[in-house]
């Protein structure tokens, strides 16, 4: 009897594949937004970030409370967000990480159905507590949507993994192989449990993330697939550079790779920002950490040099698609951007 998502014919798809929704947690972590002040102003960001969004989908925003969904329904107002674009269900959270204690919504094209993986979360190794309330995220999403869901009983985050849609599932080995998340699992353990539940055939290492990334490493802040074959990777020139050989290494895993079919990935280069800094802390400030949309792609700027050379890259990679530049300055304050802010639902 199929058991797993997997063996039934589910798998997760590319980030390309058409949407219904994008799911959000409002910003709210005192922690993560110093207190109050510095929460407001990243609300402009944000809030640009929702309104690229809605342009082509729906966009899910889980609020904490009747209050908090008073905000976001006069923030929507203020910014003039087309209000028929959004829904606004009261899920209490933590915190505004989405992609990491979201669900991970798997499809089935023969049956046409939808399943969501309820992965454990523990705020990246039980570094910020409390995360409870984000830790049942996807299973008050699945009722809300009217899903099955299934629970591996390990830890995952969105954010460690980046998907080809075919096949293939891309990640760090600093961040699933640390033993704060599943000190249990070995490698080969880890790997079965991707191709169980996201419905993978193959599982690529890269071996570091940047700096200044709290989640030890993330692969949506240093290399995504753009299409089946073909991935964007950032890399660091300066040599003195915190970033530079861990970088360089990235490259080299990557430069090795190959696909189910055999073939080499098609690799191009994304700059890094210059490095941004918060009270002489590095920020983990990556052009990587974009959204696709059904009708664009999100990409956080950093009001430098670099941000036109970086969004003319990602245009040549999605010709398609209209590239939309947002500033994240504020917003990689919380050491997160776009993608780790998001999760999309796909329809099927």
């Amino acid at each position: 009897m199929a058991t797993t998502p997997k063996q039934q014919g589910f798998f997760f798809p590319a980030e390309w594949h058409p949407h219904r929704a994008t799911w959000l947690s409002f910003p709210q972590n005192s922690d993560s937004w110093d207190y109050g002040e510095r929460l407001e102003r990243i609300y402009p960001s944000y809030m640009a970030f929702i309104k690229a969004i809605a342009e082509s989908e729906k966009v899910c925003i889980n609020a904490t409370d009747e209050q908090q969904k008073a905000l976001i329904t006069d923030l929507i107002k203020q910014y003039e967000i087309d209000p028929n674009q959004i829904e606004v269900p009261i899920h209490a959270t933590n915190d505004s990480w989405c992609r990491d204690h979201g669900p991970a919504f798997l499809i089935n094209p023969e049956t046409r159905q939808r399943m969501i993986v309820e992965w454990g979360y523990n705020a990246w190794g039980g570094k910020y507590p409390p995360y409870g309330d984000d830790d049942q995220i996807p299973v008050k999403i699945a009722h809300y949507l009217g899903l099955p869901y299934v629970v591996p009983g390990i830890i995952m985050e969105g954010g460690s993994v980046e998907f080809n849609g075919k096949g293939t599932v891309l990640t760090s080995k600093s961040c699933l192989l640390n033993p704060n998340r599943n000190p249990h699992l070995n490698q080969s353990q880890i790997e079965q449990y991707l191709y169980d539940y996201y419905g993978v055939d193959q599982v690529l290492w890269v071996t570091e993330g940047i700096v200044g990334d709290d989640t030890d490493g993330h692969i949506d802040d240093t290399t995504r697939f753009v299409n089946e074959d073909t991935v964007l990777t950032v890399v660091e020139h300066d040599k003195t550079d915190d970033n530079y050989h861990p970088l360089k290494q990235n490259l080299e895993d990557l430069s090795k790779m190959r696909l189910l079919n055999g073939k080499q990935l098609t690799i191009k280069e994304l700059p890094m920002p210059k490095p941004v800094y918060d009270s002489g802390v590095r920020l983990p400030a990556s052009y990587a950490n974009f959204l696709i949309t059904n009708g664009g792609v999100i990409v956080p700027t950093y009001s430098c040099d670099k941000d036109e050379v970086a969004l003319g890259i990602i245009q040549e990679c999605f010709p398609d698609r209209k590239i939309i530049g947002i500033e994240a300055t504020e917003i990689i304050w919380g050491l997160g951007s776009f993608h780790c802010l998001s999760q999309q639902e796909p329809i099927v």
